[in-house]
């Protein structure tokens, strides 16, 4: 079988790096090149066979959108951006899936799955367990203009604060974002990590104890919201012993 020629288009060079180690761990997947600006992707797509674009939207010049629309063929594209505003415009060009930076690995296998599907129908990659090989997972995040690897297994609790997130790790480093609480919620794998007020996030296993009120996290306090705790309770039941 042949495999699925991808190419990647983005300016941030740490994101290259991200989908380029996700691409290379998938054996049907092969990377046929990389371009930092739409118009050498154009360039690239002119004289090459594609079948996968993964295509950030904002960049320098000419955008992903923009040569999206002058593209007369193009292979499939799986969008990739910071940016959950432009997903309307995406779909409405007929993308097959779009992708919120930063991109977990589960998230980017079902991707993958939905361009199996539609091409190649007789191959399907298993989802990921977010339980697999959790102690080496990790995001990337946007802090003082650069990309910082977080290790999943290193949060201790991610609290919102305005336009900005802080992440909570072990040695009492924080780290801090502008995003949003609920972007970073949807990198989190549910078994490890409980949404518990709408500006608070922790990590199960960071737990020291807890009341029907609060959780105590290395000494700190955190709240649990009134509409969360019917989920917490429900959360914690299943990993308390009785």
């Amino acid at each position: 079988m042949d495999k699925i020629k991808c190419l990647i288009v983005d300016d941030e060079d740490l994101a290259i790096e991200v989908i380029t180690e996700y691409v290379r761990r998938i054996e049907y997947l092969d990377l046929v090149g990389t371009c930092s600006n739409a118009l050498d992707a154009m360039a690239f797509l002119n004289q090459n066979k594609v079948d996968l674009l993964f295509l950030d939207i904002q960049m320098p010049g000419l955008t992903g959108l923009q040569l999206l629309r002058n593209l007369n063929e193009r292979p499939e594209v799986i969008m990739t951006t910071a940016y959950s505003e432009y997903a309307l415009e995406g779909f409405d060009l007929q993308v097959l899936d779009y992708l919120i930076k930063p991109i977990p690995f589960e998230r980017f296998i079902k991707s993958i799955n939905r361009y199996f599907k539609i091409r190649q129908p007789h191959i399907s990659l298993p989802e990921q367990n977010s339980n697999d090989n959790y102690q080496d997972a990790f995001i990337f995040v946007k802090s003082e203009k650069v990309m910082v690897k977080i290790v999943l297994s290193e949060i201790k609790y991610i609290e919102s604060l305005r336009n900005y997130v802080s992440i909570y790790l072990g040695k009492d480093k924080v780290i801090k974002t502008m995003n949003t609480i609920s972007n970073i919620e949807e990198k989190l794998p549910e078994s490890h990590f409980l949404r518990v007020h709408r500006s608070f996030i922790i990590a199960i296993d960071k737990i020291d104890s807890y009341t029907s009120g609060s959780f105590k996290i290395d000494g700190n306090i955190i709240p649990i919201g009134r509409q969360y705790k019917d989920v917490v309770k429900a959360a914690l039941e299943k990993k308390s012993i009785e």
